[in-house]
């Protein structure tokens, strides 16, 4: 962490404090005394805002047992020659190219002729002389030249301090709350909330997306500003704003809070305090369980489908204000397909997830990970079977889904068979087509509402028995 010029969290208040304690310590303890005296020499030891200040610290990588970052590409390498005189100092000089010799044509030099003259006269000591001083060789010494590709990529490994440009934020932005997934949670929510057996209100309707989609802003932002020092070691992960320092964590947290906290209370004051009580746990749950999950157990796993079914019930606490085995059911549709959609997206990630420090199923029990993957594949044909009886959609759903069921379940089972990236890739790629299909076949199939029904049947006629009688 970086230490910044603070004030002291001192005054008239904390001078008196810290005078009452000093004259309260007992003269015998004269060990507290020189303690307390030494705390007050020592500005080290003072208690500053950076200590209270944890939003302004820097994201470094650890090595040798130390947190150190390298913020400027380093200099070029220089020449260290040690003096053997003295073994404490150090001289770095730069290296000196070598100068070819120049040609002449004048004939021999008055010391070459010396040189000749005592080679004649010992032939030992003109050996030892050359092995000495060597000729010097009239070949150009090789250069390498570094193209502009390698200059690039060597460039772009290093770290480099990138300026903030105003017109460059809502990218950031938008690569903070990572708007695909963001985008993903508004919908499920919007199915819970049209699948919600009550009167369509477009203004509700609008309102509980965007606190909906504003809760999951802050919740990924937050992600995000814990996991820069690992995601800095994954290939996939490497590029995003906090890593590459586009902006600050004291920025990302802001905005975080910019859109965590109207999101909250827009779902509790404009829609239900139900729909915002679900928002801010489900914030709770990503920030301070999924995510700490992921460097300790594989429970992380269960902890994020949890996070993920949560959506579709806001969607329709916000439509009826209360739970009900519909909105239940809808959240296990969500749960379920989050496990082959995760599973087989983790096992062709399994070297970065591994060098990251991050303990998933597929690198810690890749058995495990195809299983629970098939499980949860087949366990959707059961879910849409339910549908009906819940009074949820009509009996032909479980009949109109039941092919993209099998679909996913076979390809579910190839990966558990084989294993392999392309099996994985496959029942992934299927995954992200699946659920919008499925969402989309439950609205067609939806359920009239009872309301609805006695509108439309048409008023019972008294018998003739009846007036009669």
């Amino acid at each position: 962490m970086y230490k910044t010029p603070c004030s002291r969290l001192s005054g008239f208040v904390g001078a008196s404090v810290k005078q009452k304690l000093v004259q309260n310590i007992p003269r015998c303890n004269q060990t507290a005394r020189s303690l307390l005296q030494l705390h007050r020499r020592d500005p080290s030891n003072w208690w500053t805002y950076q200590h209270l200040n944890f939003l302004k610290r820097q994201y470094v990588a650890q090595g040798s047992g130390e947190l150190q970052q390298r913020a400027i590409p380093k200099q070029a390498p220089v020449l260290t020659i040690v003096d053997e005189r003295d073994d404490s100092v150090e001289r770095q000089v730069q290296r000196i190219p070598t100068i070819d010799p120049v040609a002449t044509d004048a004939g021999p030099q008055p010391q070459d002729v010396t040189s000749k003259a005592q080679a004649e006269m010992n032939p030992t000591a003109a050996h030892t002389a050359v092995q000495k001083h060597p000729p010097i060789s009239s070949e150009t010494p090789h250069v390498q030249v570094e193209s502009d590709e390698a200059k690039e990529a060597r460039l772009d490994r290093q770290w480099k301090l990138l300026k903030v440009d105003v017109a460059d934020l809502p990218d950031i932005y938008a690569r903070l709350a990572k708007i695909k997934l963001t985008a993903l949670v508004v919908t499920t929510a919007a199915a819970g909330y049209a699948l919600a057996p009550v009167p369509f209100d477009p203004v509700m309707f609008f309102v509980s997306s965007l606190g909906t989609g504003l809760a999951s802003c802050a919740a990924n932002s937050i992600n995000q500003y814990f996991e820069v020092p690992f995601d800095s070691n994954m290939n996939r992960t490497k590029n995003r704003p906090l890593v590459r320092g586009q902006i600050s964590p004291l920025h990302a947290v802001s905005f975080a809070l910019a859109c965590g906290v109207p999101g909250v209370a827009l779902l509790t004051l404009a829609v239900n305090p139900l729909t915002g009580f679900l928002g801010a746990l489900n914030i709770f749950l990503y920030t301070c369980c999924y995510t700490p999950l992921k460097r300790l157990s594989i429970t992380n796993t269960w902890v994020g489908a949890v996070v993920g079914a949560i959506p579709p019930v806001m969607g329709w606490t916000a439509a009826t204000g209360c739970l009900q085995p519909g909105a239940l059911l809808l959240g296990g549709f969500l749960y379920s397909w989050q496990f082959p959609h995760f599973n087989a997206l983790s096992w062709n990630l399994r070297e970065d997830y591994s060098r990251g420090g991050y303990r998933m199923m597929s690198v810690t029990h890749p058995g495990m990970c195809k299983r629970v993957a098939l499980r949860h594949s087949v366990g959707l044909i059961g879910l849409s079977t339910l549908a009906p009886v819940l009074d949820l959609t009509t009996w032909t759903f479980p009949i109109i889904t039941l092919p993209i069921n099998l679909y996913i379940s076979y390809l579910a089972f190839r990966f558990y068979r084989k294993g392999d990236r392309n099996s994985s890739r496959k029942l992934f790629f299927c995954s992200l087509w699946h659920l919008p299909m499925l969402l989309l076949l439950a609205l067609t199939c939806k359920k009239p509402r009872r309301d609805q029904e006695d509108v439309t049947l048409p008023p019972a006629t008294s018998s003739p028995l009846t007036l009669q009688s």
